[in-house]
């Protein structure tokens, strides 16, 4: 049996109950939060705000809420122990990287078409890219998406994107093969205004791509002289992470 804890967070509870809502009903609406919750319709809309900025919940163009594409990814390893292990053994990398090249840095891995953020290591400047941790973005956009696309067989890449018009098969390969050759790819203010990153695979034993680390910038500072610096930076750290991801399995 269980018993509601004591120190119960309302907000907290409230925001657990509109998952459930959106799982059970597959859409909502403010009004339908506010009603079934007895809160103010200001509140509600704040609370899926959240969840749409958390990727929980998506808007359509009717203002209707739907599960977003967190509660959509069906990764087999998802919340397992093998991606605890993985972000363990990650980790250290992360946070010498991070301390080198004073920006956030970031772990994530592929799920299909999508860039599932795991963990982040936060910058400690005043103006720098907030924990991503929980994200999920089109791998096309995300610097650590497009690094992983890049280690895929072209063959591969064709399955993941059947519908896709010539032009942009062929734009998405020449990208990917500039990619494969300078050793990592680049998101240019392609996913958030005013956000930049820099992103490399990362290779088990068996030289099979199981996740990917990125450098997320704010865009007045990654350009010039800075790429090159935070290209190197990744390397090394690529270097260190994969030392510790020698037997982890495909």
């Amino acid at each position: 049996m269980k018993n509601r804890p004591a120190y119960a967070l309302g907000s907290v509870d409230n925001v657990l109950l509109v998952l459930h809502m959106l799982r059970d009903r597959g859409r909502l609406k403010v009004s339908d939060v506010a009603r079934e919750l007895g809160i103010a319709r200001s509140t509600a809309h704040r609370l899926l705000a959240m969840l749409v900025y958390r990727d929980f919940a998506v808007q359509d163009e009717h203002h209707t809420y739907l599960p977003g594409p967190f509660l959509t990814s069906t990764q087999r390893h998802c919340g397992d122990s093998a991606l605890r292990e993985l972000r363990a053994r990650v980790r250290p990398a992360m946070a010498a990287l991070c301390a080198r090249a004073q920006e956030t840095v970031n772990l994530m891995i592929r799920v299909g078409t999508e860039a599932r953020f795991l963990d982040s290591v936060e910058s400690s400047q005043i103006l720098h890219v907030g924990d991503r941790r929980g994200t999920i973005l089109p791998a096309r956009g995300a610097s650590g998406g497009k690094a992983l696309l890049a280690a895929l067989p072209r063959d591969r890449v064709l399955d993941l994107y059947p519908g896709l018009p010539g032009p942009e098969r062929a734009a998405l390969h020449r990208e990917l093969d500039e990619i494969r050759a300078r050793g990592h790819a680049l998101n240019v203010e392609g996913t958030e205004q005013g956000v930049s990153a820099i992103g490399a695979a990362l290779r088990n034993g068996n030289g099979t791509a199981v996740a990917a680390l990125s450098i997320s910038v704010p865009s007045t500072r990654f350009g010039g002289e800075r790429v090159p610096a935070l290209a190197a930076e990744l390397k090394a750290a690529v270097a260190e992470a994969q030392e510790a991801l020698t037997d982890f399995p495909d």
